[in-house]
């Protein structure tokens, strides 16, 4: 389902991938099956969203960003794709980031470019990740800190 109020450019949708209203998707992203992608979320043309991943409201996915299957996205999580952003800079180097299968990234936390964060690993709410995640790890503050291990 796509909502009507969005604006879906790609043609790289899975079924069963809900997209609500406000969302824009360019033409080169790519998105699974069984996904939810709520409103007010911005997909860019070098993205890739595997299987069933949750992506919550205020959202934006920039080039480069890749999502494994069954991520879960909070409310107002921020990615990066450059590490010295400049406006109208077209020699930017990109950065690409990838959240690991059954990962979890909690509201309002920042993942800077070049980010590996690992197969199910937690990152709480309003952290700041600097630094690579190993799987199974839980991380938060600012900047992002290694807590413990998850049972």
């Amino acid at each position: 389902m796509i909502h009507p109020l969005a604006d879906v450019q790609s043609s790289n949708i899975g079924t069963g991938t809900l997209i609500w209203q406000f969302c824009v998707i360019l033409k080169g992203a790519k998105i699974g099956e069984n996904c939810n992608i709520n409103c007010q979320v911005f997909i860019e043309n070098d993205v890739y969203i595997g299987n069933n991943v949750t992506i919550k409201p205020g959202v934006q996915i920039w080039d480069g960003v890749t999502l494994e299957d069954d991520v879960f996205v909070g409310p107002n999580v921020t990615f990066t794709n450059d590490i010295f952003p400049k406006s109208k800079n077209k020699d930017f180097t990109l950065r690409k980031t990838l959240i690991k299968k059954g990962a979890s990234i909690g509201a309002n936390a920042t993942i800077l470019a070049g980010i590996t964060i690992g197969k199910n690993a937690l990152v709480g709410a309003g952290s700041v990740v600097t630094k690579n995640i190993s799987e199974n790890e839980i991380w938060v503050g600012n900047p992002a800190k290694f807590l413990k291990k998850k049972q």
